[in-house]
């Protein structure tokens, strides 16, 4: 083909055999500059050879895939083909999984040419000598650095199972001695070198039983409502960052391998300019002086306040048990409203009842915990199960000390004793176009859906685009699919989504896409639907 016009490349199409693999060529691009070609490699089962107890359950399998693409994408670094491999957290992705045994391998290639003419030479060399190579080596297990590959798929168990332990244990989150927190940047997500270690309190430390590392300590954050507090740049904001990662396993080495929160558990924040679409925001926002209904509350440009209580409502609806809350993010007139303002603004006159006086309700009559972030508030103080003080990254707890702090009377009275059943909504299937919309994301910030586009900046466990792409996916999947089908409830349309996956794994999410995606959890995909400003819904039910 060298010389060639560059459209020969469609020749490729189809399936090719190599010594030990085969390669799939789905897609090719039409010119040098077009998105990149996809191909897909097959290891048969006894070729790869790898041993069954490292791939026999999902979450095996999942952390055999998370080593094995990162093998794959050190052995192609200098190459034109190229891996999902991501970063510090190991994903269940579509860019490589395993199926009895046998691997399956995605990856993308930037077709060479010179103008538009085929570079032949250069195209040889990656499929027909890179590939192979890269294959041989990190897709073997005579070849493979077996030790790393072994240590890497117990880390995960590992984490796994002490996730999965929390609820029994009465926890909502475990930090374990020793474990690196801080991070070399805001961009840089790798552990700071000579990052402090972190030491659990001897109050909270609890002993915790895993399947490899046998019997590890850490702090345990007990379910209901935990403070942490300390000095500006004294590691609070470090902690919760560490917690709301938590919900994802991380590669060995990257310091909060055993670090790790509930599944259901949610970041939330607030968000100027979000559209909101018939949330019932009443146990938050009352009384307007507009006269508008909040139990069915709608607006295309939220404010702070408005925005962090729909999505702290939406969040409870998708099924969230856990809430993580930093004073920085939030919305200071929903957070607090001390005795002095109280004593200056009558009730009559503030629609808005601080989250200080539901925080406590929505724990014991929903039953969500939250841990916050707060080092300007004193209230809180009221409210809080325990206290976590942050002093030089150094950990404590002060719940004593703080509660002699609150016994000081401050003249403030609570504003809220209850807080109600969310309501369900109903979304219409009319409100996601499925005629062959293009999915694209935007790095974690956005996601592109046909015409619309989802801003996602604001929904913080998001890490990878490759989430993104894969809640695009996901959305289109569940109309077509008949899951949100106009009759089905947010939860029952994520629980139906979710039991989906558990059967099917990455088909899913889409059976014909090609490109790299993430399988999405519950939460964001549900951010995204309430964010989604072609968002219609039909119906309530309780």
């Amino acid at each position: 083909m060298h010389g060639s016009s560059y459209g020969r490349y469609k020749a490729l199409m189809g399936t090719w055999h190599f010594d030990g693999f085969t390669l799939e060529v789905h897609k090719v691009q039409p010119d040098p500059y077009a998105p990149a070609s996809r191909c897909q490699v097959r290891v048969p089962a006894a070729t790869a050879g790898f041993p069954e107890q490292l791939w026999s359950t999902p979450v095996r399998a999942r952390g055999l895939a998370g080593v094995l693409l990162r093998a794959v994408h050190r052995q192609l670094r200098d190459s034109r083909l190229r891996v999902d491999a991501g970063h510090q957290q190991v994903l269940d992705r579509s860019a490589c999984q395993i199926l009895d045994g046998e691997v399956v391998l995605r990856l993308g290639i930037d077709l060479p040419g010179k103008g538009r003419t085929i570079d032949g030479k250069q195209a040889e060399q990656a499929l027909c000598t890179d590939l192979p190579e890269a294959v041989a080596a990190a897709l073997r297990w005579s070849s493979a650095d077996q030790q790393r590959v072994r240590e890497f798929v117990h880390s995960v168990e590992d984490t796994d199972a002490l996730r999965r332990q929390l609820p029994e244990l009465g926890l909502v989150a475990f930090v374990a001695d020793g474990a690196v927190l801080p991070r070399r940047s805001g961009v840089d997500d790798r552990p700071l070198p000579d990052g402090l270690p972190f030491s659990s309190p001897d109050s909270l430390r609890v002993h915790v039983d895993l399947p490899h590392r046998g019997r590890i300590s850490g702090m345990g954050v007990p379910e209901g409502i935990s403070l942490i507090v300390g000095g500006g740049f004294h590691g609070k904001s470090t902690l919760l960052r560490a917690l709301e990662n938590g919900i994802y396993d991380h590669i060995p080495g990257d310091g909060r391998e055993l670090v790790v929160c509930r599944d259901d558990t949610v970041k939330v924040r607030a968000e100027d300019g979000r559209r909101v679409h018939r949330v019932d925001v009443s146990p938050f926002v009352s009384h307007l002086p507009t006269g508008t209904d909040t139990s069915d509350f709608s607006t295309d440009n939220a404010s702070g306040s408005t925005s962090q209580a729909a999505s702290l409502v939406e969040s409870v609806e998708a099924g969230a048990r856990v809430l993580l809350l930093d004073e920085d993010t939030a919305a200071t007139n929903l957070m607090i409203r001390d005795a002095r303002m109280q004593s200056l603004v009558a009730k009559e006159s503030e629609p808005l009842t601080p989250f200080l006086d539901l925080i406590r309700p929505l724990h014991r009559q929903q039953g969500v915990s939250t841990v916050l972030v707060m080092g300007g508030s004193g209230d809180y103080m009221d409210v809080a199960d325990r206290v976590v003080m942050m002093d030089s990254y150094r950990t404590y707890e002060i719940t004593d000390r703080a509660r002699e702090v609150a016994a000081n009377p401050t003249g403030r009275h609570a504003e809220a004793e209850h807080f109600p059943s969310v309501r369900a909504r109903v979304p219409d299937p009319r409100s996601i176009s499925t005629d062959r919309p293009k999915v694209r994301s935007r790095g974690t910030d956005a996601l592109t859906l046909g015409e619309a586009t989802v801003e996602l900046r604001a929904v913080e466990q998001l890490v990878d685009p490759s989430q993104v792409t894969g809640i695009g996916l996901a959305l289109v999947t569940c109309v077509r699919s008949g899951l949100l089908d106009g009759t089905r409830t947010i939860a029952e349309i994520l629980d139906a989504f979710g039991g989906e996956v558990d059967k099917r794994g990455i088909a899913a999410v889409d059976e014909r896409y090609v490109g790299d995606f993430a399988v999405p959890r519950r939460f964001e995909l549900a951010a995204a639907l309430n964010r989604l400003r072609t968002l219609r819904v039909s119906a309530f039910r309780r």
